[in-house]
């Protein structure tokens, strides 16, 4: 006759523990208490359902074998029953089984615990939009993002000897229109200077009617700068995402609400990017905002910055409206113009003819 193993020693194979060593029990008093083939299918554990009463089954024995019981651990979630042990036999103890598959959880999903680490970028999708690929070859666009982060980088160190110290490791991303390329450079800038060795770069997504931060580097939406805005309990710290990108971590927009731009001329502003720039003292704080002419936040994020990088689309923004934008974001001392989707021209004075080339030599 197979041997019909117990709850615990089913959990005990299926869930990798060892169970407790239980005193013998002779079989003349419980051999018939064990169930046979066309007896009750013994299916996998679970507790009670809050429906079933706290109390013991008890079933039929054999003339002159002690009384059989089960206990309510032994009750499947199906309402069916397990094998009975005896009256004297210890109760099992399933107190090693952990918890999440205890309460009620279907064996037959795997628990997966919570991911610890940093969460990967697509470095093809990076490739396959034409943005800087980390790890990859220099090529003409990290070149130019090289330059860009130069400057700016030197901007933060004058910052930083000046009556505003504070400012100096932020900076925002912004145009004077949608449609300008500010995201494709914010998150190209992030890339591009998180590859320094001294400098931690957060990525911030400030465009809250339209962000697009998170899914440029392929993660999904997350909890983000509106929700540690609106909740002062909340730490910041413990939203941004970190990526398997070195010195690159990512903080969503977080849930849309109809005050973003009060939220941002609150004093709780200032405290969560004090936060932000506490918890790591290399850290250099991104912000893409909207475009100054389209949205509000810009301005007021503008104030809160050391400086801005304004992009300029080639060929496409009026000079008129880059004056206005520019006069909206004044609150910034320091701003510079970058400009974007110049056209390409073979034999040029810049990277795309150096980079392109084979060596002759």
């Amino acid at each position: 006759m197979t041997k019909t193993l117990s709850l615990l020693e089913r959990a005990a194979q299926k869930y990798d523990f060892a169970p407790p060593v239980l005193p013998p029990v002779p079989s003349n008093d419980v051999g018939s208490l064990l169930p046979v083939d066309d007896g009750p299918t013994i299916r996998r554990p679970g507790l009670v359902p809050e429906s079933v009463a706290p109390q013991v089954v008890s079933c039929e024995a054999p003339a002159g074998s002690p009384a059989a019981r089960w206990t309510p651990e032994q009750v499947r979630g199906d309402g069916e029953l397990a094998a009975p042990v005896a009256p004297n036999a210890d109760t099992f103890d399933l107190s090693a089984i952990p918890p999440e598959l205890r309460e009620g959880a279907d064996s037959d999903v795997p628990f997966l615990p919570p991911v610890d680490g940093p969460v990967a970028i697509d470095r093809g999708m990076l490739a396959e939009k034409g943005m800087i690929v980390p790890g990859a070859p220099v090529g003409p666009l990290a070149e130019e993002f090289r330059l860009i982060k130069r400057q700016l980088l030197i901007t933060r160190e004058r910052i930083a000897g000046s009556d505003a110290p504070d400012k100096a490791r932020s900076v925002l991303v912004c145009s004077a229109r949608p449609a300008e390329g500010k995201t494709f450079c914010a998150v190209n800038l992030a890339l591009s200077i998180a590859a320094e060795r001294d400098t931690e770069v957060l990525l911030i997504d400030a465009d809250f009617a339209k962000p697009d931060v998170l899914r440029r580097l392929g993660l999904d939406d997350a909890t983000g700068l509106l929700d540690a805005l609106a909740d002062p309990s909340l730490d910041p710290e413990t939203l941004v995402i970190r990526t398997d990108v070195p010195h690159l971590s990512v903080l969503g927009a977080g849930t849309k609400t109809a005050h973003d731009t009060e939220l941002l001329a609150s004093a709780r502003t200032r405290a969560v990017i004090a936060r932000l720039l506490a918890a790591n003292p290399r850290r250099l704080l991104i912000f893409d905002s909207p475009p100054a002419l389209a949205a509000s936040p810009a301005a007021v994020l503008a104030m809160l910055v050391g400086q801005v990088m304004m992009v300029v689309r080639a060929d496409r923004t009026p000079e008129g409206e880059l004056r206005e934008a520019v006069s909206l974001l004044d609150g910034c001392e320091h701003i510079s113009l970058v400009l974007n989707a110049v056209s390409f021209v073979p034999g040029g004075a810049r990277f795309g003819s150096y980079y392109g080339q084979e060596d002759r030599s």
